[in-house]
């Protein structure tokens, strides 16, 4: 069989060419590659000309170039909503892996039911984002289940989404619900991948719990915890239904995330260009962010 690449004689695609093994490839892989121009990089390419071709909203900006850019970064509310992105991110990342974390180190071992537990850990992960969201804004309703077990203990009943000092902490709470399980189950892959051996050793050489943890399991771990903290940075950039379907950005913009920024600017407003050039911002922002995440995860590893 033809292959495809570069051997000790130059490039093997005239090979495959002549075999037809590129052709099927394609073939195969031509599906996916359709839906990915259609569904990713045509929507941001026209995102991009919109951002630069069309004028924006409020008077005295350019028409063209970066008109719609300038006009976003001097609008007070999008500002906010970019700083309320980002203290979302620094709560929610640490919060979700940490626990993950937690939880998988403990499924881990030898717990009586196991299976049970796993269970109940991954239920959330079936059920959809915008069915979760539904669900527990009822929970975190002020006359809700949850005032009404504080009450039993004496602690007053709490605002949660209609309090501004409450309502982003109880959206952490509603991702977290459904991302601690999912990156539960990467992580726990990435433990059972440690080779025993290394356990062994350094047990031999004395190491107590906590110095196997942070000099075996968090080294060895490492692949697996870059790949999780950057698929939960770009996750948590997009979270956009529990957002839109309980508070809608409030009370007073303290959940304003980016994304429903975008779409209340693009699809309540009628400000498209200013929505297409919030994509891009945000489009920018993500690629940046995982590229220092990636950085640090790698230059950490080498060291």
């Amino acid at each position: 069989m033809a292959v495809v690449g570069r051997g000790r004689n130059g490039p093997r695609w005239g090979d495959a060419l002549r075999s037809g093994s590129l052709g099927t490839a394609l073939l195969f892989l031509a599906p996916a590659l359709v839906a990915v121009v259609i569904l990713r990089i045509w929507p941001a390419g026209l995102a991009l000309w919109q951002s630069l071709h069309e004028p924006a909203a409020a008077p005295g900006f350019a028409n063209l170039g970066f008109g719609n850019y300038t006009y976003l970064l001097s609008d007070p509310v999008f500002i906010e909503s970019l700083t309320t992105t980002f203290l979302f991110l620094i709560i929610v990342n640490p919060v979700q892996i940490g626990l993950a974390l937690l939880l998988a180190l403990a499924m881990d071992k030898a717990l009586p039911a196991a299976g049970l537990w796993r269970t109940l850990m991954l239920l959330p992960v079936a059920v959809p984002q915008s069915v979760s969201a539904i669900i527990l804004g009822v929970a975190f309703r002020p006359d809700g289940p949850v005032n009404a077990l504080l009450a039993t203990i004496g602690i007053p009943p709490q605002g949660f989404m209609t309090s501004t000092n409450q309502a982003l902490i109880t959206i952490i709470m509603i991702v977290s619900w459904v991302g601690v399980g999912y990156w539960m189950t990467f992580l726990l892959a990435g433990l059972r991948d440690i080779p025993p051996i290394l356990y062994e050793a350094a047990e031999i050489d004395g190491a107590n719990g906590w110095q196997r943890f942070w000099h075996v399991t968090l080294p060895q771990l490492r692949r697996t915890l870059t790949f999780v903290l950057v698929a939960n940075t770009v996750a948590n950039f997009l979270v956009f239904a529990p957002v839109q379907i309980l508070t809608k950005g409030g009370p007073q913009g303290s959940t304003n995330l980016i994304m429903n920024e975008i779409y209340t600017r693009g699809f309540l407003s009628g400000d498209m260009s200013g929505a297409a050039a919030a994509t891009v911002i945000l489009v920018a922002l993500v690629i940046v962010v995982v590229g220092i995440q990636f950085r640090m995860m790698t230059e950490r590893a080498k060291s």
